[in-house]
């Protein structure tokens, strides 16, 4: 209770120093420009098997390296034999044109991937300055090596990352991350697994106005996760049992990294569908403890286990401390968890999230500075999870538009959704979303999967006199990628900010690499303290703003 005062006490002062400003955060729908046609196709049943629901994710990877982000979309397969029967079921690689146009790449590189696919992570697991490609499947699981010439080579079994059994059969995975977790300079790989499932074994469920439905999640036998460390030769050793991640056991659909307690190694949090969250306190790079329910990120305010979706595990008051958003379903609102420093986390009753999202249905999420005021927003995409909604006697629909929610930098958020832009409002059946800077101009646009529907660009327009600036990442002890670092930024007048390099973001998807700052008025960065994985601090100063900039690892 005393924390949460303190929230209200700190977000009135806030306000009252920084005001509120209109809006000017808005997307258009450039998907027809763009060139990208891809339909996410479920192969949906009336045995209304678990897995047509929640199909699929979206990455960015600058597979490259020619300095723009390009589109990799996720697919489902027929069922029931859970196979790529046909390039209707293919996933999507498209490349930027670097004119605002995508061109669709996928059988020359050779990654249309197999079997019925679920989540995707990026990641440079070799070190070799070019992204690779891990997908979390129903089936089993995949690693596409970047051949640095513009395709892949599947290595799977050689690396050692189909996917671990359980009870002898492989896990359903839905989604997972690139982090290293033992600081050796090597990325390493968690897949989140979901439930026990068979393909047209799915409970019996019935509608309340007849037929069938699709079932809670608790019909399902819950999974543990997968920790596969890197071993530096192109192989993983599985490691779940011995750092102790194979212990807890939950409906697992996003992950996402930080470290929460500053010291020095990457912490996991997992969001569950109803099951209490999970959040893995890394112990010195050779261990994990769940710490959720000490922690008080497991349940809400209620004590109650949400229907856990994507999460975003980043700063959102400038406090320098990461705190944690993830979605959920109608009814049970969108929790934001404040990191209060001293290993634990308080609900932002204060934030005004609740009483936006309490009949939003949210799959993938992020947490971005959409008009680089200097405060991170949210955004979400929506849907409700059951195609059968309307006859439920809910009322609700089962297409949503996504949402969008402005941080007012009082601890506060507003939904601004509605001054977004017409295109902005069009309802679909969103799943995943991927954030990053596609035409390099500044501005975090986002790529969003639709089931059953064309995938949509949404391109950031933004309209602002806001400054920014945008990192790349270059380790040499640490991962090449730099995923993991940490960056305090000040500007002019001395506000800092923070933020962390991750591609794990959201539902089962795969982000920008970059890291995004956005500035406000300033125009000139006077520090930039980067803490990389390695332990390694580096400094660089006087940083002029609206410029992409690389910042290689120094020596120690």
């Amino acid at each position: 209770m005393r924390a949460g005062i303190l929230i209200g006490l700190l977000s009135v002062s806030a306000l009252l120093f920084y005001g509120t400003e209109a809006s000017t955060i808005r997307f258009e729908d450039a998907t027809a420009k763009s060139g990208v046609s891809f339909i996410t196709r479920n192969s949906a049943t009336p045995n209304k098997n678990q897995i047509e629901t929640m199909v699929a994710g979206v990455a960015l990877i600058d597979y490259d390296q020619d300095g723009y982000p390009d589109i990799y979309l996720v697919n489902g397969a027929e069922i029931p034999s859970l196979a790529k029967t046909s390039s209707a079921y293919w996933n999507g690689l498209y490349h930027n044109n670097h004119d605002g146009t995508f061109t669709d790449v996928t059988e020359r590189a050779g990654v249309q991937g197999a079997g019925y696919g679920m989540g995707v992570a990026v990641g440079d697991y070799d070190n070799d300055g070019y992204p690779d490609l891990f997908l979390a499947n129903v089936t089993g699981n995949q690693l596409f090596h970047n051949n640095r010439d513009g395709t892949f080579t599947e290595v799977t079994r050689a690396a050692g990352v189909e996917g671990a059994n359980y009870k002898g059969k492989k896990m359903w995975s839905t989604a997972a991350g690139w982090f290293d977790y033992n600081n050796d300079g090597r990325l390493d790989l968690f897949v989140v697994n979901y439930c026990v499932w068979g393909v047209n074994q799915d409970p019996y469920c019935s509608s309340p106005k007849g037929g069938r439905s699709y079932c809670s999640p608790r019909f399902y036998e819950p999974l543990h996760n997968t920790l596969y460390r890197n071993d530096g030769n192109g192989h993983f050793t599985d490691v779940s049992d011995e750092t102790g991640i194979a212990k807890s056991f939950g409906r697992g659909m996003s992950v996402s990294f930080a470290d929460y307690d500053g010291d020095g190694f990457l912490d996991a949090f997992v969001a569950n569908d109803n099951d209490a969250n999970f959040l893995f306190h890394n112990i010195g790079g050779k261990r994990f403890e769940e710490v959720g329910t000490e922690a008080g990120i497991a349940y809400n305010d209620n004590g109650k286990a949400l229907s856990g979706m994507g999460s975003d595990f980043r700063d959102v008051n400038n406090d320098g401390r990461p705190d944690i958003w993830h979605t959920a379903v109608e009814h049970e609102t969108f929790p934001l968890y404040l990191n209060m420093g001293k290993l634990f986390f308080a609900a932002g009753a204060s934030s005004g999230l609740d009483r936006c999202t309490v009949n939003m249905s949210g799959w993938g999420n992020g947490i971005f500075d959409f008009d680089n005021d200097g405060w991170k927003d949210l955004f979400v995409a929506r849907s409700n999870v059951l195609d059968n909604i309307a006859d439920l006697g809910t009322g609700r629909e089962y297409f949503e538009p996504n949402s969008v929610f402005r941080n007012l930098g009082n601890g506060q958020f507003e939904d601004v959704s509605a001054q977004a832009g017409p295109d902005f409002q069009a309802a679909a059946a969103h799943r995943g979303v991927a954030f990053g800077d596609l035409d390099n101009d500044g501005r975090i646009d986002a790529v969003v999967s639709v089931l059953g529907g064309n995938v949509k660009v949404l391109r950031n327009v933004s309209a602002n006199s806001n400054h920014w600036l945008v990192l790349k990442l270059r380790g040499t002890r640490s991962n090449r990628m730099g995923l993991g670092a940490q960056i305090r930024l000040t500007t002019e007048g001395g506000k800092a900010q923070w933020n962390e390099a991750t591609t794990s973001v959201g539902y089962a998807s795969s982000s920008d690499a970059r890291v995004h700052f956005g500035l406000g008025a300033a125009a000139l960065v006077r520090e930039l303290e980067i803490r990389w994985p390695s332990g390694i601090r580096q400094t660089v100063r006087n940083v002029r703003a609206d410029q992409m900039l690389t910042v290689e690892e120094a020596a120690p």
